[in-house]
């Protein structure tokens, strides 16, 4: 059965991008020279998805004004002759059918994909978290696509992840059944060190069969008041297969400070504009002394 719509969970408020997210969503902070949500939104597209439900919140204006059109932008950009930019700007208001629904309290991820079931149908969807920004040759959500094609149910991106950072992940355990592909067995919510059942973390991709509607309904909030999608997860497991798939690329955490600084630097030196002058600017840097820096045309 063919995936046409994907879930964007996007209603999260940006704390840790405080002050620059205070009148603006994180989702629209740039990465060189677009918001970090069109990477994600861009990928979807490319894997074949045609329909995106943003679950948004208060303050998310932007993001539905950066995917509509602009006749006023339109009209002095054809007047200055900017073709090229023109024509970008057209794209993204016709990259795909945008559906947006308002997530009223912050009530956890799972929450999230819930108030998007009447949206979604009976029917199986992606999930895909901006925040995790894949940089792959494939899409990683097409990485996924693939897997559900092979096996009919759902599928979880996964990443491996250093001990230490397993509590700060949901972690599968599971048993191998072809090169980055498991078996899902278990799952365990931000478990510690010594109870992660393996160093497979999932990152924010996942394809997931209409039926998890009905265990995230099930799904009783934890201590914080929030419907974990992992919980939701784990009844999903009592009645069907659940796969994992090892993604395929470098991932980016953009929903933190040094994430979003290596996704830029990374996708900037990739960039055809500035990416040889940038590459430039860097090897002239002196990284040996914390602070310091190399007077330049700049100053």
């Amino acid at each position: 059965m063919k995936v046409r719509k994907a879930v964007f969970p996007v209603a999260g408020l940006g704390t840790r991008f405080l002050p620059a997210t205070k009148v603006q969503p994180k989702e629209m902070l740039p990465i060189v020279d677009k918001p970090a949500i069109q990477y994600a939104v861009e990928e979807a597209l490319a894997a074949g998805i045609e329909d995106i439900i943003m679950v948004t919140g208060r303050g998310k204006n932007a993001i539905e004004d950066h995917f509509d059109r602009s006749v006023e932008l339109e009209h002095v950009l054809a007047a200055q002759g900017k073709e090229d930019l023109l024509s970008d700007m057209r794209r993204i208001a016709e990259l795909v059918t945008f559906c947006y629904i308002r997530q009223k309290v912050p009530l956890g991820l799972g929450h999230a994909v819930l108030v998007a079931k009447d949206v979604v149908g009976e029917e199986p969807f992606a999930v895909v978290l901006p925040d995790d920004l894949i940089d792959a040759p494939v899409p990683a959500t097409a990485q996924l696509l693939a897997v559900f094609h092979r096996y009919h149910a759902s599928v979880l991106a996964v990443c491996p992840v250093s001990r230490e950072s397993v509590s700060s992940y949901g972690i599968i355990a599971g048993e191998p059944v072809e090169n980055g592909v498991y078996r899902v067995t278990g799952l365990v919510e931000k478990p510690s060190p010594e109870e992660a059942p393996s160093n497979l973390g999932i990152v924010g991709r996942y394809i997931l069969t209409p039926q998890v509607f009905e265990e995230l309904e099930q799904t009783p909030s934890d201590a914080k008041g929030e419907i974990q999608l992992t919980n939701g997860l784990k009844g999903l497991l009592g009645r069907q297969a659940v796969y994992a798939y090892e993604l395929n690329g470098r991932r980016h955490d953009t929903g933190n400070k040094l994430g979003f600084l290596k996704a830029t630097v990374d996708l900037a030196l990739k960039h055809p504009d500035v990416g040889k002058a940038f590459r430039e600017y860097l090897r002239g840097l002196d990284l040996d002394e914390e602070g310091s820096n190399t007077d330049g045309p700049d100053g």
